[in-house]
């Protein structure tokens, strides 16, 4: 029996018959380029949005003359959460973040209830007008009435300083019915409501049974599009509401970035102190209105793609 040379490994791999040897197709130089090119540009975008987002938590937490100063970067000076605590114990703040939820909540439930209930019926084949109605449908997107047209039907209702004007205006978006009918043409098989009929199960009962838990993820998608709008929509707010109590977060934070002056009568050192507080409180209430998005959007961007791109292609 022969004898391995000593430090000599045996290859655990057999070697190909024939004594050739395995080659390596190398990737064209042009695609290396282009995929530098997209990691270059991939990762210019994250710092273009990444940084800013960092520089505003940094300030929040600072000392209020260090942010009023601009000594702050991406790193807090002189640790304080004196900018969280007087957001938080202002009343305004708390009435406009729970508005600012029911709005969410209400508004993206009662949409996505309305998409469901007119992009299923488009979605059927054999729903007599259903191209006539989606040309009225994606009219509205291409054209709209205005702001004043808008403004008169929703005084005419009744609506005006009420929390109805905020949710039943934009209750339905058009590119979300746009990917619910897509969605339930190509992930809803007719073979499938065809057996549904056989066994006796009406329309109703087919949508609840077996259209809606196929579409979960579609259903996450728009729910998140909804949800997203409603709690960073201020346009509304600020033409049909006038009752303070019924401002959402982001009017109240609008009022405080915008339309935040000293009084008038203070002293120099009083109002420079006031203006140093009213910067701090800028970044903190960014903050507080930025992250419930982020803590949601996680447990839904799995749902994204599939949601999207599943309606677009047919397989």
């Amino acid at each position: 029996m022969l004898k391995e040379a000593p430090g000599k490994k045996r290859s655990r791999l057999p070697e190909p018959r024939g004594g050739l040897k395995p080659t390596r197709i190398k990737e064209p130089v042009v695609d290396r380029w282009f995929m530098a090119g997209v990691y270059i540009l991939l990762t210019t975008f994250l710092l273009v949005v990444l940084l800013p987002l960092v520089y505003i938590v940094a300030s929040s937490f600072s000392d209020p003359l260090a942010v009023s100063s601009g000594r702050v970067t991406f790193w807090p000076i002189d640790f304080t959460l004196e900018g969280y605590q007087r957001a938080l114990s202002d009343s305004s703040i708390l009435t406009g973040f729970g508005n600012s939820l029911f709005y969410t909540i209400a508004g993206t439930a009662i949409s996505l209830v309305l998409t469901v209930a007119i992009a299923y019926p488009l979605s059927r084949q054999d729903f007599w007008g259903r191209r006539g109605i989606t040309v009225f449908v994606v009219f509205t997107m291409l054209f709209a009435g205005g702001i004043i047209p808008m403004y008169l039907v929703v005084q005419n209702l009744g609506l005006l300083d009420t929390r109805w004007a905020i949710i039943l205006p934009q209750a339905i978006g058009v590119w979300q019915v746009i990917i619910a009918v897509a969605f339930f043409r190509s992930s809803i098989p007719d073979e499938l409501y065809e057996a549904a009929q056989l066994d006796g199960a009406s329309d109703l009962r087919f949508l609840f049974s077996t259209v809606l838990p196929l579409s979960k993820p579609l259903l996450a998608v728009i729910a998140l599009m909804y949800a997203i709008f409603q709690w960073n929509s201020y346009f509304d707010a600020l033409l049909y509401l006038r009752n303070p109590d019924l401002f959402p977060l982001q009017l109240v934070l609008r009022n405080v970035l915008i339309l935040n002056q000293a009084a008038p009568g203070l002293d120099a050192a009083a109002a420079m102190e006031r203006q140093q507080l009213a910067d701090l409180m800028k970044y903190s209430l960014i903050v507080i209105s930025t992250v419930p998005v982020m803590l949601v959007y996680p447990f839904v961007a799995r749902f994204f793609n599939k949601g999207i791109l599943i309606g677009a292609v047919k397989g």
